[in-house]
């Protein structure tokens, strides 16, 4: 699907100009960098812009929440802390929002500018979390521009949300009688249907931020988390290492999966096999337990290529001792030396250091989407959905947030604000306390020194949940 609408979406509501008797008009080619450079200029989520700017001592590390007075969606918590002096911007970003995509007129489509009024509707609460690198720009630009790509996305799908299973053909003309036998055949449901609709959107939004990148000279990239509540179900889509986990009294479910050059090593190392011009020459695909030296030549080690999820030996060659394509452990992992994270949106202008070589190429902007039903789980009044960047990760297990939680809401039952409280404990505790120049946690161990944001979900009031209909 083009991104013609979604280019003039954006012309029209956020540098739209009247013209003769107030008709909207396209902004002229000179104006549109001013406008990219205003929608790219740097800020804090919209639900603490009348807050973050009482900031005044660069080091203090302050952590900051949404207003008790302004309650977000289904009462949910949010808070977040810039870095220890990493960088002069927090570069996370949130949002959250209700998105309401309506059914538009199929001859139009492409070229509708607004919304057709119909009876067929649906409302969706959304969240999203963008941890930015190399700059704030790329996640402030998808914080700005991915829900409309979503909501563009499910517009496009909207009939096919109807009926039993989604039918073969969106107009519902039937060319063969077996049209409905094949599509049950090959189990495809409303589900999926949602989930293609979040990976366009991650695409298209991935495009928009390379157009727009391009055009006011900047770069960098981001990581995408999002949860959307639509018909009953909780989609979570993530590219990226943020994490999404939900706890219940008893038990953790974790709703998202890092992708890193470790953990998809494979595919990399794929790539590298099947495009070994991306490497130029510079780079081996091989991974080895540690970097060789020429004192391995000739010698038989342990590698891993593409093909294999175990260990093998091979004969050292000289074109073993390049620098690996994923190497480091861990945090400390890399991908061609540079990237610690192989699914993001951006990254479209970044080479290696001192190089012409392109990291796009290696990375996917599609992201992992996981399904959660909340027919089939009882959840009761203290079980919550928590999605954090991984400034809270890195420092604290997915138990021990838990036991945070668990022990925090058990503490504070009658808080009308608590989930706001409990997002703000989370970010006191992986941010720590500062001690000399160091930030440590209660254990006297590093803290984090990333930035840290926040979200805390309840799941249990069902008087929250946005209705679907006309």
């Amino acid at each position: 699907m083009s991104l013609v609408w979604l280019k003039k979406y954006f012309s029209f509501e956020s540098g739209r100009a009247t013209a003769g008797e107030g008709e909207p008009v396209s902004l002229k080619t000179e104006q549109e960098p001013n406008r990219l450079w205003r929608q790219s200029a740097y800020r804090r989520p919209r639900f603490l812009d009348a807050i973050w700017r009482e900031e005044t001592e660069a080091d203090s590390r302050s952590v900051y929440s949404t207003p008790e007075d302004r309650p977000l969606l289904w009462n949910s918590g949010y808070a977040e802390v810039i870095n220890s002096q990493k960088s002069h911007f927090n570069e996370d970003q949130a949002v959250c929002c209700q998105i309401s995509a309506r059914k538009k007129e199929r001859c139009q489509w492409e070229e509708a500018e607004l919304l057709v009024s119909c009876d067929n509707y649906v409302t969706s609460c959304y969240w999203a979390l963008f941890d930015g690198h190399g700059g704030p720009v790329a996640a402030i630009l998808a914080s700005s521009y991915l829900q409309c790509c979503i909501k563009h996305n499910l517009e496009w799908i909207m009939e096919g949300l109807t009926g039993t299973q989604p039918p073969m053909h969106l107009n519902r003309q039937c060319i063969y009688q077996s049209d409905p036998q094949l599509v049950e055949a090959k189990g495809i449901c409303h589900d999926h249907l949602v989930i293609g609709a979040l990976e366009n959107a991650f695409r298209d939004c991935d495009e928009m931020i390379c157009q727009e990148m391009l055009t006011i000279n900047q770069s960098g990239g981001c990581t995408a988390l999002i949860a959307l509540y639509l018909h009953g179900k909780l989609f979570v889509a993530n590219a990226g290492d943020s994490r999404a986990i939900i706890i219940k009294k008893q038990s953790i479910l974790q709703l998202s999966n890092e992708f890193t050059p470790e953990t998809e090593r494979q595919r990399l190392q794929y790539l590298a096999f099947i495009y070994p011009e991306y490497l130029a020459d510079e780079f081996t695909r091989f991974e080895f337990p540690r970097r060789l030296k020429r004192k391995d030549l000739g010698q038989k080690v342990l590698y891993r290529d593409y093909c294999m999820a175990g260990w093998g030996y091979k004969m050292v060659e000289r074109d073993d001792l390049k620098y690996p394509l994923v190497h480091g452990q861990g945090k400390q992992a890399r991908l061609l030396g540079t990237l610690a994270v192989s699914r993001c949106l951006g990254d479209h202008q970044l080479k290696v250091a001192e190089t012409n070589i392109a990291v796009k190429p290696f990375l996917s902007s599609i992201p992992e989407v996981k399904v959660l039903d909340f027919a089939k789980h009882g959840f009761l009044k203290d079980d919550v959905l928590v999605m954090a960047t991984d400034g809270l990760w890195d420092v604290l297990s997915n138990e021990e947030v838990a036991q945070v939680v668990r022990s925090f809401l058990d503490d504070n039952r009658l808080n009308p604000c608590r989930f706001l409280e409990l997002a703000k404990h989370l970010v006191y505790k992986a941010r720590g306390t500062k001690n000399g120049t160091e930030w440590l946690l209660d254990t006297d161990t590093p803290a984090s020194y990333d930035d840290i944001s926040v979200f805390v979900i309840p799941l249990w009031d069902q008087n929250c949940l946005p209705r679907s209909g006309p």
